[in-house]
């Protein structure tokens, strides 16, 4: 369990909604990052300027093409997005770790800001995974907003929920603590989980809201698993979420 660790954590490899139909522009950007790795994004421009960037950081599974579906509906929002790869994931060289993805999240922000994006323009959203890459590059910043989906406490925490007989806190490499980190978040952030998630328990959600600074919103629908479900339930909460910051 201890040297297999990071080939359950990270699954780039696994194909889930690969077959939707990109209904969005977008560039293809590369991003370098301190260890000599170079980062594959994309990115939909409607104003870098005048408007809100919206950067997304993905769950533990999957490739770019994966997200595709979310990305079909965001698009509609008065935003411009960028949705990066981490190292190993959709072709990326390197191998997955906590510190290496966060060192890509942060390498994502500083070439943002490279290209005259400040700060007050860019809301960070993470999805599983991606929610422990979010709240560790926000910490003590002044971005727009953060959303977390179907986000975790920490993984310590989610892996002695599925390993309650291993000495988890002892052997984990990559821990992710974001229910520590949240302190250091004051600006707006909206909670999403679903209260049937059979992945990441709802309980943590619930604590990771509770725990949050305000402002601070939640929507906890009764019938979501993991996979929360893009509908237009969510889609107005996070429209009002994106009008209010």
């Amino acid at each position: 369990m201890y040297f297999n660790q990071r080939n359950l954590l990270y699954s780039p490899s696994e194909n889930n909604y690969a077959n939707d139909s990109v209904e969005f522009t977008f560039e293809e950007v590369s991003i370098p990052t301190p260890t000599g790795i170079s980062i594959k994004g994309w990115l939909h421009k409607k104003d870098l300027k005048q408007k809100k960037t919206l950067v997304f950081f993905h769950g533990n599974a999957g490739d770019l093409s994966n997200r595709v579906h979310k990305l079909n509906l965001i698009k509609n929002f008065d935003i411009n997005f960028l949705i990066v790869a981490y190292r190993g994931f959709s072709g990326n060289e390197g191998k997955p770790t906590e510190k290496g993805l966060y060192e890509d999240a942060k390498s994502t922000l500083n070439w943002l800001s490279k290209n005259k994006i400040t700060d007050d323009k860019i809301i960070i959203y993470g999805e599983s995974l991606g929610t422990g890459v979010s709240v560790e590059v926000t910490q003590n910043k002044k971005y727009a907003g953060l959303i977390l989906e179907s986000p975790f406490t920490s993984i310590v925490d989610a892996a002695k929920f599925y390993y309650p007989y291993l000495p988890v806190s002892f052997i984990l490499k990559d821990k992710y603590e974001s229910l520590k980190k949240l302190k250091n978040i004051k600006i707006p952030i909206l909670v999403m989980h679903g209260k049937k998630d059979r992945i990441v328990p709802f309980k943590m959600g619930k604590r990771v809201f509770e725990r949050a600074n305000e402002p601070k919103y939640s929507y906890f629908p009764e019938e979501d698993d993991h996979m929360m479900e893009y509908n237009e339930n969510l889609l107005r909460v996070l429209n009002k979420f994106l009008n209010s910051i």
